[in-house]
């Protein structure tokens, strides 16, 4: 399918939108937050891959390949917005010694969704990456351009604040 997507033939291409617009659009929603900009970040982002399919190289999947334009289109995105990543070395992280029990926590997918629509853009962007799309720490520090240190941090404080909401619902 690829091969033809490359000679430009648009049943191939409508094809390979069918299969993976639903979980690419997913991956968007999960960093933006916003169905609308999610929408327009997939149709984007299918634009670039079906312009640069000369430039995959089958060293990975395609969806793979198509998921990192994916994510890189919703985190300009989130750029747009002046969503900040800090650096946050050297700050003291106290909140580590206090403990809590996961499985207290009813883990409803519904009540997690809303609670991840709660929590500030930079928390659900590091969380979504690290526990949904299966990135470690290093690759999320690399996409976002910032310390490692501050993705393991955001993550942290991302997943205190996730387990307080559900907490509380």
């Amino acid at each position: 399918m690829v091969e033809a997507c490359r000679r430009g033939e648009r049943k191939a291409q409508y094809e390979i939108y069918r299969l993976y617009s639903k979980s690419m659009f997913n991956v968007a929603v999960r960093i933006l937050n916003h169905v609308g900009e999610a929408e327009d970040v997939l149709q984007e982002a299918f634009l670039d891959a079906f312009i640069k399919i000369h430039e995959f190289r089958q060293t990975s999947t395609f969806g793979a390949w198509l998921k990192q334009i994916v994510i890189n289109r919703a985190l300009n995105q989130l750029r747009q917005r002046k969503v900040a990543f800090q650096d946050i070395d050297g700050v003291p992280d106290d909140f580590e010694d206090e403990q809590f029990d996961d499985e207290e926590i009813e883990w409803e997918v519904t009540k997690v969704q809303r609670a991840m629509h709660q929590l500030p853009d930079g928390f659900r962007t590091v969380l979504s990456l690290y526990l949904f799309e299966g990135y470690d720490h290093e690759e999320i520090a690399e996409i976002l351009q910032v310390a490692e240190s501050t993705s393991r941090t955001q993550y942290i404080r991302a997943k205190k604040r996730l387990l307080e909401i559900l907490k509380k619902a």
